[in-house]
């Protein structure tokens, strides 16, 4: 039986740990061959918020496990204690693969497991991981990146999408079904975290914090850069040097962004026509809302309607 060993100290958060031992402590090994033996090692009774743990072993016995999971880090903030940086690199270095779920990806990045990978997190925290860890590719839009050895997931329930991928890969895809089923959770879910995002970016450059609000109560408007640049009182050139600086991005991408987040709200919480919110954002049409929609969000207009209406 396969080792699946959940890594607990101070500091953890308790749900995404709850949910990997949901899944890999199932009772199987009557349908499945080679079922997992999960266990729990940390360096002593973990407290996790309001709850304590009583750890199977120390986070020496994570070098013998065949799979190690880190759970989420509650503040990302604070430095992830040594003794469990350590523990996970050696186990890694022995031969196992190693799965962060949600802010657990900064513990493998402070172990060096995610130089010159590709990992994802929470997304409130993916530019944080960025800017911390620079040899880490951060990919903030996805639910789970699997680099065979090294596997990192976004937030909170993306941990679900990870742990069942993990047993897909290991069992197949009618054995994750089965799991999925026993938890009513889908098997497999569309798209990425790019669709429960919804914080917008804060601006403290004064001509935009003018202009911003102006654009947002006519995106259903025609309106072009030339528009935003006479609206702001400066040339096209200069508006743009003013978005990438405060923005990060040009007048005319941010201005898609709105598009596409008022078509988000529109989809969540009215019955209108992909037609009719295509009007009411500006796209004019229905399939340039669906190419955008979907190749912002990861998903259809339709789908998005159907996850977040249903």
């Amino acid at each position: 039986m396969p080792t699946v060993a959940l890594a607990a100290t101070d500091g953890m958060l308790h749900f995404e740990l709850a949910l990997a031992h949901e899944v890999f402590a199932a009772d199987l090994t009557s349908t499945v061959a080679n079922w997992y033996d999960l266990v729990v090692c940390g360096a002593g009774p973990v407290r996790l918020g309001r709850f304590e743990l009583r750890p199977d072993h120390g986070l020496d016995q994570l070098v013998h496990a065949d799979t190690v999971i880190v759970p989420g880090w509650s503040d990302v903030a604070v430095t992830p204690p040594a003794d469990l940086v350590d523990a996970v690199r050696a186990a890694h270095e022995a031969g196992a693969r190693v799965a962060s779920l949600c802010t657990g990806a900064f513990v493998l990045a402070a172990a060096g497991l995610l130089d010159g990978r590709r990992a994802t997190t929470h997304w409130a925290h993916t530019d944080e991981l960025a800017a911390r860890f620079p040899l880490v590719e951060v990919t903030p839009d996805v639910l789970y990146v699997d680099n065979g050895s090294v596997l990192t997931s976004a937030g909170k329930a993306a941990a679900m999408d990870l742990c069942l991928h993990l047993v897909r890969t290991d069992h197949g895809a009618a054995v994750a079904n089965t799991i999925a089923r026993r938890l009513v959770v889908p098997p497999h879910r569309a798209g990425g975290q790019a669709q429960f995002v919804t914080t917008p970016v804060p601006v403290q450059d004064a001509p935009l914090t003018a202009l911003l609000p102006w654009v947002a109560q006519r995106l259903d408007q025609p309106l072009t850069v030339a528009d935003l640049a006479k609206q702001a009182n400066m040339s096209s050139r200069t508006l743009g040097r003013h978005f990438q600086v405060s923005i990060g991005s040009t007048p005319l991408q941010w201005l898609l962004t709105q598009r596409i987040r008022r078509a988000q709200e529109l989809l969540e919480s009215t019955d209108d026509s992909i037609e009719a919110v295509a009007a009411a954002t500006g796209m004019g049409t229905a399939t340039t809302l669906r190419r955008h929609f979907h190749r912002s969000i990861g998903v259809p207009p339709d789908t998005y309607r159907r996850t977040f209406r249903g």
